[in-house]
């Protein structure tokens, strides 16, 4: 027996220790350079910084067995083997939250919270595994890891309200309705959210998704990519940036920005001629407050898009003068006849004395607001409206001449012409994050509740986008709703046109993102009009309205409403034959509902859903492979399963 055994011996691979203390430090390398990483992306940064603080909690750990002498045994190596890979899906990981694209992180957010569950899914592999006493380790390190280990083990998906709210942005930003200045909030309120409204940050989330276009590897698909590219772009038409090309394709082959380095690229252009906005030769260098030069149409563009920064620096602006640099224009056109480069054409400087100009006709309207004259007050009123509509330095010079509070007492004038052009000039006024709390506290709310129970079919349509705009600050969401603003927006949502309807839901949605909001809203009756947007596939609100019932669900009165034996049969038909994000939404509904109520579980499953679900496990949107997961994990715990 001891010749047989010595002779398997012999012919086993053997280890050294060379190899042993290799595995161990290569775990050291890595913890190294995720620590390295730093920040990460807003969308994920709290689960970012876990994940780090967990990883760097085993370093006591790994530091004990690396001091431990003895070879490892076959258990131990298979452990740490383990360990290593979950710790190179970490880096991984983290490496695309810390410089990947921010909307793809948004957009995916799922997906994303789904790697990082994967991640810990390892580490607890890992973890069950470790010899602590064949490898020594000391009772105060055994008790820190094993504790972390039962963290993670009890750690659960949480779907922030925040996380929500985003969600539901983005469904708004790709649907096809009206582009008025509502949507335009939204797009600002993204922007917010994701830090992409300094011209540094849309330049480097630029990069990112060329990198993420010339990664490729089937994932994210090219409709997703498209979406990204269009997020993008309209990022950039708010902040007065050129678009990044519209294709995939035109992105993997896009060439670089300066139109005189593509005619000129053997010269080396001078990188105080190049403004920092368009990166191309400046033909007219202006100076801002801050002291930076720019070219004068690309600073006026981010003037123009309501920026009150220097995009260079990020200050304040202590004026909006824009003045002419004149030594440094002579410089570049020296330059240019040197080298027989052809200056960009000036366009004439036509903006002295324009400002104050457009001050005093502001101020001019704003006093014809009160004028005892009704065709006066008619004119003002729709001058105002649209003066406010496209330019956000109107808006802020409407507010400043009292424009605001005359407009607020124009909401209860019985012209219905007057009413409708005044809520209409507030909601274009209301995309102005400080004109928002202007409106509020100059009282409007009340007014504008008025006019959305009593007004004319467009008054009330603007009502409820004028509404919308206000809630996206929190305090508004909480006036609003103790003002009882959301039982006529139920009104409208059940009774209103298509456009109304549609006004009545993003706004609805907005103020239940609030918590006391979803009481009223069930209240109000919310819950009947939204089973018909449900069902009724013309109107196409059929996800709207399953993101509100989203969050509905969250509360216990929601769910009493909601879990009707007739919904829980509406949501497995749309399971069933829905488009795919009708089954993504009716799959998430089904499964807040079914976390907090199992008779809502076994009805679905009644009514055949978990042939539907295993279907959807395995051809749906990624989002909704993840929610028929969830759900088959709950229903295998029923009996009722066949």
């Amino acid at each position: 027996m001891d010749e047989k055994a010595s002779e398997r011996e012999a012919q086993e691979p053997q280890r050294s220790e060379a190899e042993d203390k290799d595995i161990i430090q290569s775990l050291f390398e890595i913890e190294e350079a995720i620590c390295a990483f730093g920040d990460y992306r807003r969308a994920h940064r709290k689960e970012c910084f876990n994940l780090v603080r967990r990883i760097k909690l085993l370093g006591p750990l790994l530091e004990e067995v690396r001091e431990n002498e003895a070879p490892l045994s076959e258990k131990s190596v298979a452990c740490f083997g383990n360990l290593k890979k979950a710790f190179i899906c970490a880096k991984k990981l983290l490496k695309t939250c810390h410089n990947g694209s921010k909307i793809y992180l948004a957009l995916d957010s799922e997906g994303i919270a789904a790697r990082f569950r994967s991640v810990y899914e390892k580490l607890n592999r890992a973890l069950e595994t470790i010899p602590y006493e064949e490898l020594g380790i000391s009772d105060e390190v055994k008790e820190q890891v094993e504790l972390m280990h039962s963290q993670l083990k009890r750690s659960k998906r949480r779907t922030e309200t925040q996380d929500i709210e985003l969600a539901m942005d983005m469904m708004l930003v790709f649907s096809k309705k009206d582009d008025r200045n509502a949507d335009s909030a939204i797009l600002e309120r993204l922007a917010n959210k994701l830090e992409l409204h300094t011209i540094p940050e849309l330049q480097e989330e630029t990069n990112a998704v060329k990198q993420l276009v010339k990664e490729g590897g089937g994932w994210p698909s090219p409709e997703m990519i498209q979406q990204i590219m269009d997020v993008l772009n309209k990022f950039k038409q708010i902040a007065g940036v050129k678009e990044t090309s519209g294709s995939m394709e035109e992105t993997k082959d896009a060439s670089p920005p300066n139109k005189c380095l593509q005619k000129c690229q053997s010269l080396s252009i001078p990188n105080d001629f190049l403004c920092p906005i368009t990166l191309e030769i400046m033909s007219d260098p202006v100076i801002v407050a801050t002291g930076q030069t720019y070219e004068r149409t690309s600073i006026q563009q981010w003037l123009d898009s309501g920026h009150r920064t220097c995009p260079t620096t990020r200050q304040p602006l202590a004026h909006l003068s824009l003045a002419p640099n004149y030594a440094l224009r002579n410089l570049i056109t020296h330059w240019c006849e040197m080298y027989n480069v052809e200056l960009p054409k000036r366009e004439a400087d036509t903006s002295t004395g324009s400002a104050s100009q457009q001050t005093q006709e502001i101020s001019t309207i704003v006093q014809n607001l009160s004028s005892n004259q009704l065709e006066v007050q008619r004119s003002a009123v729709i001058e105002i409206r649209k003066l406010s509509k496209e330019n956000p330095d109107n808006r802020i010079l409407i507010a400043k001449s009292g424009g605001i509070p005359s407009l607020i007492n124009l909401l209860s004038y019985p012209d219905s012409r007057i009413q409708e052009n005044a809520v209409t000039a507030l909601l274009n006024l209301s995309i102005d994050e400080t004109n928002k709390r202007i409106i509020a506290k100059e009282e409007a709310i009340p007014a504008i509740i008025e006019v959305l129970k009593h007004g004319s079919v467009g008054a009330r349509e603007n009502s409820a986008a004028t509404l919308f705009s206000l809630s996206m600050v929190d305090d508004n969401k909480v006036a609003i709703g103790s003002l009882n603003g959301i039982p006529p927006l139920v009104d409208l949502l059940q009774n209103g046109t298509v456009r109304g309807k549609k006004d009545a839901a993003t706004a609805l949605f907005n103020l239940s993102l609030n918590q006391m909001n979803r009481g009223r809203a069930v209240k109000a009756g919310i819950t009947k009009p939204l089973l018909q947007l449900v069902t009724d596939k013309q109107l196409g609100m059929v996800d709207e309205a399953l993101s509100i019932l989203f969050l509905l669900s969250s509360s216990p009165e929601g769910r009493s409403e909601i879990g009707q034996i007739s919904f829980i049969q509406t949501l497995v038909e749309l399971i069933k034959e829905g488009t795919p994000k009708n089954k993504e939404c009716a799959s998430a509904v089904l499964l807040e509902l079914a976390a907090n109520h199992s008779p809502h579980l076994l009805a679905a499953l009644q009514f055949g859903v978990y042939e539907h679900l295993l279907e959807l496990a395995k051809n749906g949107t990624n989002r909704a492979q993840r929610k028929a997961q969830s759900l088959l994990h709950y229903m295998s715990k029923c009996e009722q399963i066949p």
